[in-house]
């Protein structure tokens, strides 16, 4: 076994920053690997699928070379707690869902080069050889911990394989979160942990397993991120900032689980790599299978992934950013020869109808199930979602807003136009491109807002602002309503018919335009365009241009490009959501059982008082305690630690407080700060929580019972 401990790094081969913009060759574009426990739902669209599959149309419009990696992360915890609860394996769970989500993928458009899986062959070997090849090197180091351990099943138990009761509401609580107050939760704070598969009660225990250790890549990532990449979003440049300003600690890359990836190292039978260690190499595995599939066009995975001429842009959502900004480029780092990521515009998160999107709850809108529900209408739903795109911050959809997207824009604006154009042409030109005349001063005005359309949509998907770039792209469909209001070739056609003629040939031509422009946002009503204008696809390249369709040109059949949804429709989602959030609050309004009795003589062993809160803030590197400084009446004053922190944004809005708190808890350290109590806090049925205080002004010290 290997306990060398990995050596500092100072410097960055590659260079840092935008300083490699324009001498890139080709671009490797990375999406998360959905868990391939469940199905794919809006949110994952919004902050993921969507924009990653704008850009990668957009860059093989521009003729660029690019490739679209995507694939199920088919490992973790979550994987096995869905076999056990169906009584199926873990391998039917994932082929059931990788089939499932993949099928989704297709039909809604997301346009993968490839979209492979973490149980295949190639990935097992591919990850297992970067683990020992950063084992060979000395890069990782050997810790043994605690862990809690199930002695009738003989297995190590993860954070959600246990079960108790909270320490806070009292409820029953997994071993990393509470779904009843909301708290974040160590295992080791649960009362009476036990086994969720075995129901046993658990011990700790001790155990080895391998770390990486972040620590010593410090310097370089700071360098290289804060430094380097000041470009990058505010919101992942922040993220990463605070992570590093916490002094980062080694972390775990190896588990005790039988569901993995073997640790391919002697003595570590029983273990298996850590699911955020063997997930993002799945993007390196899955170009390999595409390379080998098809050489020819692809050429070799490294020049993929090793060329410093390639450029890496990783698509995730903000919950994933410490994983693609620091753990894998550490990975990398750490095996030497990658390239870095360029950028990683990763989104914050989309919520459905004011509320956060929750699997568990299903509070959420399925991407299966919306394309049964609206069939042929997933551009619909791909306008939706990026015209409210959580680009910055979180945002909200709603079914309301989704249908006045379409109503109000798709069709009454894009599709309204559109229409126009191709029926006045049916109607005077039997669909066919009728010459254009001489141009007046209105005609070139309205040239001249369009041509450069190009320009501004290219500068925003650059910067991957897709919101804004979509916005520039319904613009153009904008100009062409205001166009024909203002210039009624409806009536010129009786006074001066040449003159209708140039005023068809320009609608035209910026219909063309549109289909080009809608090109990487709505691939299917581009495609669907193109075939009424009687084309092939035009080319990003000429998007500007006035003269698309040449006079003579015959077009086809006119349709309508978009339909009106009805109320009825969105009625049904939001009866079904109605349903479903009924359900949820007869589930949550439900008070804890009432635990056994107790004598008298055993509640007088608690010592409850009141304190007065002097101080109170978070403590530090920590995401859930308070740290409470208390006058309890004796004259010095009492610190007591509280994992509340989620539910006090400003928690010196406590101080003057007087609060109840259990003075004679044996104390505890946590975060290398000794806690001298407990303090006594009300979980309501909304899950929100509130210190216990008094209605009146007790000294402190004051007893209760």
């Amino acid at each position: 076994m290997n306990n060398q401990q990995s050596p500092k790094v100072t410097s960055n081969p590659l260079p840092l920053g935008g300083g490699r913009e324009g001498a890139f060759k080709r671009t490797t574009v990375t999406s998360a690997l959905p868990y391939a426990n469940g199905g794919v739902h809006i949110g994952h669209l919004a902050g993921v699928y969507v924009p990653a599959d704008i850009y990668v149309r957009y860059l093989r419009l521009k003729g660029e070379d690019v490739m679209f990696i995507g694939g199920s992360d088919e490992h973790g915890v979550p994987v096995t707690q869905r076999a056990r609860k169906e009584g199926i394996t873990p391998q039917q769970v994932v082929d059931r869902y990788h089939k499932m989500i993949k099928d989704s993928f297709e039909e809604f458009g997301i346009s993968f080069d490839v979209y492979s899986r973490t149980t295949s062959k190639t990935h097992h070997q591919f990850a297992s050889d970067f683990f020992r090849k950063l084992y060979d090197d000395g890069k990782l180091i050997e810790k043994t911990t605690k862990q809690f351990y199930d002695e009738t099943t003989g297995t190590f138990k993860t954070d959600r394989d246990i079960v108790g009761e909270c320490p806070h509401c009292h409820a029953e609580a997994n071993g990393d979160q509470c779904e009843k107050c909301g708290r974040d939760l160590d295992p080791t704070e649960l009362i009476n942990p036990r086994s969720k598969e075995s129901g046993a009660k658990l011990i700790l225990k001790d155990t080895t397993n391998w770390f990486l250790p972040l620590n010593d890549y410090e310097g370089w990532l700071k360098e290289w991120i804060l430094e380097g990449h000041k470009e990058w979003r505010s919101n992942v440049y922040g993220q990463c900032k605070s992570w590093l300003d916490m002094e980062l600690q080694p972390r775990a890359m190896t588990r005790d689980l039988d569901w993995g990836i073997p640790v391919p190292v002697e003595g570590a039978e029983g273990k298996v790599l850590y699911v955020w260690f063997d997930a993002p190499i799945g993007y390196i595995s899955n170009t390999k299978e595409l390379c080998e599939s098809n050489p020819e066009r692809w050429g070799t995975w490294q020049r993929w992934w090793q060329d410093e001429e390639t450029r890496l842009v990783h698509f995730i959502g903000k919950d994933n950013i410490v994983f693609h900004c620091i753990i894998f480029p550490v990975m990398m780092k750490a095996h030497g020869g990658y390239i870095m990521p360029d950028n990683v515009p990763a989104n914050e998160f989309l919520n459905l109808e004011g509320d956060k999107i929750s699997t568990s709850r299903n509070w959420a809108v399925w991407l299966h199930e919306y394309l049964v529900d609206f069939p042929g209408k997933q551009d619909v739903l791909r306008y939706a979602l990026t015209a409210s795109a959580p680009e910055t911050k979180d945002n909200d959809f709603t079914w309301a807003e989704f249908q006045a997207r379409n109503n109000n824009e798709l069709v009454a604006v894009y599709g309204n136009f559109v229409n126009r154009a191709l029926q006045l042409t049916q109607k005077y030109y039997d669909g066919v491109v009728p010459a254009c005349g001489e141009l007046t001063d209105f005609d070139r005005q309205t040239i001249a807002e369009f041509t450069d359309v190009k320009a501004k949509v290219e500068a925003l998907l650059d910067n991957f602002k897709f919101r804004d770039a979509q916005k520039e792209a319904m613009n153009l469909a904008r100009i062409g309503n205001k166009y024909l209001a203002d210039s009624e070739p409806w009536k010129v056609i009786k006074t001066d018919p040449e003159r209708v003629k140039t005023i068809i040939n320009i609608s035209l031509q910026l219909t063309a335009n549109l289909a080009i422009a809608f090109e990487p946002f709505l691939p299917f009503s581009s495609k669907k365009l193109y075939g009424m204008l009687n084309v092939e696809a035009l080319g990003w390249d000429n998007l500007g241009s006035t003269a698309l369709l040449k006079a003579g040109h015959q077009l086809a059949k006119p349709e309508l490009l978009f339909e009106k949804i009805e109320d009825e429709a969105i009625q049904a989602q939001m009866d079904r959501l109605a349903r479903i959030k009924k359900e949820n609050e007869a589930a949550s309004y439900q008070a804890a059982p009432v635990k056994p009795n107790v004598s008298f003589e055993t509640f007088e062993k608690l010592d409850i008082r009141v304190g007065l809160i002097k101080d109170c803030q978070k403590v530090k590197k920590s995401k859930k305690l308070l740290q409470f400084t208390i006058d309890d009446g004796t004259g010095t004053d009492r610190t007591i630690l509280s994992g509340i922190a989620a539910f006090y944004e400003d928690p010196s809005a406590l101080i003057g407080k007087r609060i109840l708190f259990v003075a004679n808890f044996e104390p505890r350290q946590m975060m290398g700060i000794e806690s001298q109590g407990m303090i006594l806090s009300a979980v309501d049925f909304d899950e929100s929580l509130s210190v216990v205080t008094t209605t009146k002004d007790v000294k402190p010290g004051s007893q209760v019972g």
